[in-house]
């Protein structure tokens, strides 16, 4: 039987095509889907990987079996298939493994309205029927077995985001966008059409094997060639999006990076332009800009965990109209709570857009400290290492310590957050200080405790 332990993480199934899993395994989770959700009807889709079409096909094949009919739309970004979801009120699964190398693949689901299944709220059962049926047979089919139809969402999907970000009356912009070879090379040209954009596409070709780049722009490196093409071109604007499309990274008109917290605060305050009063949510590494700007416009900032299903718990939850992660990762009310880049891509057009100045004043409002960024340590026993550093800061007069997701400390002039990797044997720690000699202070401190 295979190992489900090593492909069914906390928030999705990944792993290696075929190592860890195949098709006939897929099929078997089309089925538990189909089980957990007690759904009659339910829609998938897929990114350009080679195994994807193979995969999605035979988890249609799974559901069908007990009898539920099953939407297939093909080809989609990743907040496309959130978007079906929605849209057709149907349960969805997406094959996916986002920015991970070509020969993995994975599974995100959802149900209806595209509400988050993880480890808790359905994942497990549907694991634990694929273990009993990988040993003991397929399950008993249906007396009629469920429809696969194909249904293209594309224009729907373009023009729901276009609905809800006015992009009529702007100034033209020349934009730069770095699709990876992923599903932005799928949906930006149909989203940006007849828009006042000057596009300059780069790697829109869908290949799944990434010929010229990692499909992760969170590292540094894969942005190299969307900076190099905004400075020889003296484009207002790069976009970068990952494998699967559902998260977006800005560079201003320099080629130089915007960070993703400065980005949640610039989307948050034109949200509460638009719904006063509005609750914004962000996780506890986005920088202290956020909750400032949300309470200077009149909103009301929750701090959660890192990871899309707090955040999309504590969007239903409080009713709150957005969300940011500092991984890039932003959530919407008007999409059904689901994380949409392409949707926060639209916003920053907008903004910048609707000004004269360039995008790196527009953002200087919202990016007022200095920051580590994201380092990563690979260590043999995370739990000592938090303890260790924890005991070095719970006596430090002025600090104050906090356990919401691994282990924060604020003192009025810097904070830093220090959690361990749920997959791998890793701590991350982000820093934040009024000025940049200080965080690389505290930087050097936290660190010469974590790799003692």
């Amino acid at each position: 039987m295979p190992d489900l332990s090593q492909i069914v993480k906390a928030y999705d199934v990944r792993g290696v095509v075929p190592d860890q899993w195949d098709e006939s395994l897929a099929e078997l989770f089309g089925a538990a889907f189909a089980r957990v959700t007690d759904a009659d009807a339910i829609v998938v889709g897929h990114d350009m990987r080679p195994s994807s079409p193979g995969l999605a096909r035979a988890f249609a094949r799974g559901a069908a079996s007990l009898g539920v009919d099953v939407t297939e739309i093909g080809l989609c970004s990743t907040d496309q298939l959130y978007f079906a979801s929605g849209y057709l009120n149907l349960p969805g699964a997406m094959f996916t493994a986002s920015h991970n190398p070509a020969r993995y693949n994975g599974i995100k689901m959802c149900r209806a309205g595209a509400a988050p299944i993880g480890q808790d709220s359905g994942l497990g059962e549907i694991r634990a029927l694929v273990e009993g049926w990988a040993d003991s047979g397929a399950p008993e089919p249906a007396a009629e077995a469920g429809t696969i139809t194909q249904r293209d969402v594309l224009d729907d999907y373009a023009a729901h985001l276009r609905s809800l970000v006015d992009l009529t009356a702007i100034r033209p912009l020349k934009v730069v966008v770095d699709a990876g070879n992923g599903m932005g090379g799928h949906t930006v040209p149909t989203v940006f059409e007849g828009l006042p954009l000057e596009l300059d596409a780069l790697f829109f070709e869908l290949d799944g094997t990434f010929p010229n780049h990692e499909a992760n722009p969170l590292d540094p490196k894969n942005i190299v060639d969307l900076q190099a093409r905004v400075r020889e071109t003296g484009a207002d604007i790069g976009l970068a999006f990952d494998g699967d499309a559902d998260r977006c990274f800005v560079v201003d008109g320099r080629g130089e990076p915007v960070s993703p917290s400065a980005i949640t605060a610039l989307v948050a305050s034109r949200e509460l332009a638009k719904h006063p009063g509005g609750t914004v949510i962000h996780n506890c590494i986005t920088s202290w800009s956020v909750p400032e700007v949300v309470k200077e416009n009149g909103g009301t900032p929750v701090r959660t965990r890192v990871g899309h299903s707090f955040i999309k718990a504590e969007m239903a939850r409080s009713g709150a109209i957005f969300g940011g992660e500092h991984s890039a990762h932003y959530y919407f009310r008007d999409f059904w709570n689901a994380d949409t880049g392409m949707l926060a891509a639209l916003h920053v057009l907008a903004a910048l857009g609707g000004q004269k100045g360039p995008l790196s004043d527009l953002v200087a409002q919202y990016d007022r400290y200095a920051a580590s960024g994201e380092i990563n340590s690979t260590v043999d026993d995370q739990a000592g290492r938090m303890e260790a550093v924890k005991a070095a800061y719970e006596r430090r007069e002025g600090a104050e310590l906090d356990e919401l997701d691994g282990l924060t400390v604020t003192t009025p002039n810097w904070w830093f957050n220090l959690r361990p990797s749920n997959t791998e044997p890793l701590l991350r720690l982000n820093v934040e200080a009024r000025d940049q000699e200080t965080a690389a202070e505290v930087r050097d401190e936290v660190l010469s405790i974590v790799r003692a």
